[in-house]
């Protein structure tokens, strides 16, 4: 069983960059959005070989996620189940008979990490409703879940130490949903393999010379760790400041 995921930036205008191609190219059976930056009714995409589930944010033109499957679900749920943090069209889940799957766009902590406080609250509510999930069948989540987990995550780790996505308490955050029971599928298989990034910034060609932050994920629960076959990173594809990563199960 094949997954993808990607933060598109705005999905509107990733459309005129390939996004259709690329979807058309991965195959997969569950094709997840991140930051679509949309309202309803102001998209509409022929994918008839896919059921679409979005979640929008109040906000007109931010964040947003959305799950593209080619199996219909048991159900779908939105957000993490806490009126304050679900505004923003965060989080979307699916179950399956077999497991869930759940996309995210967790908030970023945004310059001088002005916006930590609601992000940590975010990491706490989003562990728990995990852990709630994994309580239940495997889980697998995936998303931009705007962290560097480690050193080897980022290009320039030494200077981007305490930024947004780097700090001490946001990593902290990581290891914790960690040591409840996820496996970061790409360490899993790659334990040390460096120069893997899966976001760039805009400024000082940073995509040009590979100065990069993997914030972009594929965790499952551990259970279902022997089951991984792929982890993948597709710089190679554009449309977006970040490019998609990939799962693979046999599921």
């Amino acid at each position: 069983m094949k997954f993808y995921s990607w933060n598109v930036n705005g999905l509107r205008a990733c459309v005129g960059k390939g996004f259709l191609e690329a979807l058309a190219a991965a195959d997969a059976d569950f094709f997840c959005l991140q930051e679509t930056k949309l309202q309803a009714g102001q998209i509409s995409l022929d994918l008839p070989q896919y059921t679409q589930f979005w979640n929008y944010a109040e906000k007109k033109g931010y964040s947003g996620t959305a799950i593209f499957a080619k199996k219909e679900p048991l159900s779908a749920a939105y957000g993490v189940g806490e009126p304050a943090l679900d505004t923003e069209g965060r989080l979307l889940t699916l179950e399956y008979d077999d497991f869930y799957i759940v996309t995210c766009y967790t908030p970023n902590a945004q310059p001088g990490l002005a916006r930590i406080d609601f992000r940590l609250q975010w990491e706490a509510a989003f562990a728990d409703y995990l852990a709630a999930l994994d309580a239940r069948k495997p889980t697998i989540v995936c998303g931009d879940l705007n962290v560097a987990h480690e050193e080897i995550d980022l290009r320039h780790p030494a200077a981007n130490r305490g930024n947004a996505g780097f700090s001490d308490a946001e990593r902290g955050a990581f290891d914790a949903l960690l040591r409840r029971g996820f496996t970061d599928s790409f360490r899993f298989l790659y334990p040390e393999r460096a120069g893997c990034y899966s976001w760039w910034s805009y400024r000082a060609h940073a995509r040009e010379s590979n100065a990069g932050w993997r914030i972009d994920y594929f965790l499952v629960s551990n259970r279902l760790a022997p089951a991984i076959r792929g982890a993948g990173i597709h710089a190679d594809i554009f449309g977006s400041d970040h490019c998609p990563v990939s799962l693979e199960l046999e599921i």
